[in-house]
C-alpha cells in the first residue's frame, strides 16, 4: 500500500464524499467489526501488512458539521483534548504545509511520529454542504526521523462530515496506519477497534468545550 506524496486531487475529494452518500462496502471483504453508540466500524485486511483498513460511519449528536470540521483542523486545540499528543504543529516545507505529529505510546513501546499532508474542502453536492478533510503521510528533509521515536511511513485518513438533518453531524472516516516496530498485529487491530470510537467521542466532547472557549 504505497501512499504517494503530493497534493490531493479533486477526484480524491469526490471519492471520499461519495462514501458518505453511498458507502462502498460491496465487492471487497469488508467486515463489520463493531457497532457502538451510533458508530459502525468496518475493516478490510491488507494482505501485505497483515493490518486492516477501516471505514467508520456514524452520527455525532449535538455537534454541527462546521464546528466538527473546525475542531478537527485546530491542531493547537487538539493538544488540549487529545491525551495521546506529545507534539503537534504545522510547518512550511517546499511550498506545502506539512503536519508533524508525535503520539505517546505506553511503556515500554517507543512513541510514534507522523509527517503528513492534509487539506480541507467545503463542497456543495446537489445543495448539500459537505466538509472533507484528507490526510496522507509524506516525507520531507526538514522533518527527519528522530532518535527513540519510530516514524510511521504509511498513514492515510479521510474525514467527511455533513448535517444529520438535526443538530448533529453525519460522519464517514477512512483510516489506515502502519505503526511499524515490534507490535503484534492483533494488538494494533485491538487498539483501532477501541481507539476510533473513543477518538470520535473525545472529539464530540471537545466540540462542546470549543464553543465555551470561543
Amino acid at each position: 500500500m504505497e501512499l504517494a506524496a503530493g497534493s490531493f486531487s479533486e477526484e480524491q475529494f469526490r471519492e471520499a464524499c461519495a462514501e458518505l452518500l453511498q458507502p462502498a462496502l460491496a465487492g471487497a471483504d469488508w467486515q463489520l467489526l463493531v457497532e457502538t453508540s451510533g458508530i459502525s466500524i468496518y475493516r478490510l485486511l491488507d494482505q501485505q501488512t497483515g493490518l486492516y483498513e477501516y471505514k467508520v460511519f456514524g452520527v455525532l449528536e449535538d455537534c454541527s458539521p462546521t464546528l466538527l470540521a473546525d475542531v478537527y483542523m485546530d491542531l493547537n486545540y487538539r493538544k488540549q483534548w487529545d491525551q495521546y499528543v506529545k507534539e503537534l504543529y504545522e510547518q512550511e516545507c517546499n511550498g506545502e504545509t506539512v503536519v508533524y505529529w508525535e503520539v505517546k505510546y505506553p511503556f515500554p513501546m517507543s512513541n510514534r511520529d507522523y509527517v503528513y499532508l492534509r487539506q480541507r474542502r467545503d463542497l456543495d453536492v446537489e445543495g448539500r454542504k459537505i466538509h472533507v478533510v484528507l490526510a496522507q503521510s509524506t516525507s520531507v528533509p526538514q522533518l527527519g526521523e528522530r532518535s527513540g521515536v519510530i516514524r510511521v511511513k504509511q498513514y492515510k485518513q479521510s474525514l467527511v462530515i455533513e448535517s444529520d438533518g438535526k443538530k448533529g453531524s453525519k460522519v464517514f472516516m477512512y483510516y489506515f496506519d502502519n505503526p511499524g516496530g515490534q507490535i503484534p498485529s492483533w494488538l494494533i487491530n485491538w487498539a483501532a477497534k477501541n481507539g476510533v470510537p473513543n477518538f470520535l467521542k473525545d472529539m464530540a466532547r471537545a466540540c462542546q468545550n470549543y464553543l465555551k472557549k470561543t
